[in-house]
C-alpha cells in the first residue's frame, strides 16, 4: 500500500509542478541554460533534482481541478522565467560590455555564433562571457542556485507564486544597471580607443603617408587587450557583487 499512496493525485500533481518549476530555472539561469549543455542533460538534471527535493515539498496549498493544476503550472514556469530574468540582466553586464569593447577595437564586424545564447555576438563578447561562466564556476553559482530552488519551496509553495511590485522595480533598476556597468567596465577601453583616434588623427595630419589601416589598428588592438588583460580581476567583481547582489534580492520579489 506503500507504493500506491506514492501514486496519489495529489503526489503526481506536487511532482509535475516541482519538476515543471525546476526545469524552467534550469533553461534560463546562467550556466545551466548554456547552449554546450544538450536538452536531455537538462531534463535529467531537471528531474534528478526533483526525485531529490520531492520529500520535502509541503502540502498543496490549493484544491485539485483541472483550473487550478493549470494556472498552478503556469505559475510554476512563470517563477522559473522570473529568477532567469534577475540573474541574465546581472550576467548581461559582461556581454553588453563585450560590445562596446569589440567596436572601440574595430572587432564589431568579427562576429560569430556565442554558444551562450545561441545568436551572433562580437568576438570580445563571447570572450568575456566565457571568462565569466568559468569565474562563476569558481564562486560556485551553480551550487547558488540548486540551493535557491531547495529554498525557494517553503518560501514560495507550489503553484503560490505572486508577483509584487518590488519585482518590477527591480527589473527596472537592473536594467539601467546592466548598461550602466556594462559602460563602466568597457570605459577604460573606451577612453583608450577615443585617445588613440585623436593621436591617430593627429598623425594622419602631420604625416599622410601613415597608414591607419596597416600600423594604426594594430597597435590600437594591442593597447585594447593590455587594457583588458591588465582589468580583469576589476571587471569580474563587479560581475561577481552584481550576481550576488541580485540574488540577495530573490526571496524579496515573492
Amino acid at each position: 500500500m506503500g507504493w500506491v499512496t506514492l501514486f496519489s493525485e495529489h503526489n503526481v500533481i506536487s511532482f509535475m509542478l516541482l519538476l515543471a518549476r525546476l526545469s524552467s530555472i534550469f533553461l534560463l539561469v546562467p550556466i545551466f541554460s548554456h547552449n554546450a549543455i544538450p536538452a536531455n542533460i537538462k531534463a535529467m538534471m531537471a528531474l534528478f533534482f526533483t526525485i531529490i527535493f520531492y520529500p520535502q515539498l509541503p502540502p498543496l496549498g490549493f484544491e485539485v481541478n483541472i483550473t487550478s493544476v493549470v494556472i498552478a503550472l503556469l505559475s510554476e514556469i512563470l517563477f522559473g522565467i522570473a529568477v532567469g530574468i534577475v540573474l541574465q540582466l546581472a550576467f548581461h553586464i559582461i556581454t553588453y560590455a563585450g560590445e562596446i569593447i569589440s567596436f572601440m577595437m574595430g572587432f564589431s564586424m568579427a562576429s560569430a555564433i556565442d554558444p551562450q545564447t545561441g545568436v551572433s555576438s562580437p568576438i570580445m563578447s563571447q570572450f568575456l562571457s566565457l571568462l565569466a561562466i568559468m569565474i562563476l564556476l569558481a564562486t560556485d553559482l551553480h551550487h547558488w542556485i540548486i540551493l535557491f530552488c531547495s529554498h525557494s519551496l517553503l518560501s514560495v509553495p507550489l503553484g503560490s507564486l505572486v508577483l509584487s511590485s518590488n519585482y518590477f522595480q527591480y527589473i527596472i533598476h537592473a536594467t539601467s544597471n546592466m548598461f550602466l556597468f556594462g559602460f563602466m567596465v568597457a570605459f577604460p577601453i573606451t577612453a583608450l580607443g577615443l585617445l588613440s583616434d585623436v593621436i591617430f588623427g593627429m598623425i594622419m595630419k602631420t604625416m599622410p603617408q601613415f597608414n591607419l589601416l596597416v600600423i594604426g589598428y594594430p597597435i590600437k588592438i594591442a593597447l585594447s587587450l593590455g587594457v583588458i588583460i591588465a582589468a580583469l580581476s576589476a571587471i569580474f567583481l563587479v560581475l561577481k557583487a552584481q550576481i550576488s547582489e541580485a540574488f540577495s534580492h530573490l526571496g524579496l520579489f515573492f
